[in-house]
């Protein structure tokens, strides 16, 4: 198991939805791969709606440009 922290990078609103940079959430995979390209990085959408209520995939964020990924264990 592996442990991962997910960190956005700039500040955008799309659809709705408002993204601050340094919105964190940390996720734990079975997996040593990254969890945002991993099975559509739903385990990363899921930590965004627990965290924040907000779907990072609608806003158009869940990808490696807008997301700052982070091995911790």
């Amino acid at each position: 198991m592996s442990l991962f922290k997910i960190t956005t990078k700039y500040r955008r609103q799309c659809n709705g939805i408002l993204i601050e940079p340094g919105m964190s959430v940390q996720v734990v995979t079975q997996s040593m791969s990254n969890p945002v390209t991993t099975n559509g990085g739903q385990v990363v959408v899921d930590a965004f709606m627990r965290m924040y209520g907000i779907d990072i995939k609608k806003a158009g964020c869940l990808n490696t440009v807008d997301l700052v990924v982070e091995r911790l264990g």
